[in-house]
């Protein structure tokens, strides 16, 4: 039989605010950071290992049950959520390309409807 695990609160009420602003499925986030990623040195052995931060550590919260995450994975949720935030806030007048790809960096697409 499992045994239930309970979650702090404040990390319950993380974890719905980290999965609403982050909007964009797990594979979808890889394909855009992976093309985000290639370059002159193209990609490595392991092309996760390649893909820029903080979306690689976003990427690997995203692909985590919540019984299984670890202080870090708390970090990079709250990490997550501020600056993705601070981003929407920080909107220009036009949306710019710049403005919305730092947004998709971190798993956000202005584009898809709440």
């Amino acid at each position: 039989m499992a045994r239930e695990q309970r979650l702090d609160p404040e990390v319950e009420v993380l974890w719905e605010d980290f999965h609403a602003e982050v909007n964009v499925p797990s594979e979808q986030l890889r394909q855009w950071l992976l093309t985000r990623g290639s370059g002159e040195e193209a990609f490595g052995p392991d092309p996760d290992l390649d893909l820029p931060e903080p979306g690689r550590q976003i990427l690997a919260v995203l692909r985590k049950r919540k019984v299984d995450l670890t202080p870090a994975d708390v970090a990079v949720m709250r990490m997550a959520v501020d600056r993705i935030r601070s981003l929407v806030d920080e909107k220009p007048g036009d949306v710019d390309d710049e403005w919305r790809y730092a947004l998709l960096d971190l798993g956000h697409d202005v584009l898809v409807e709440r």
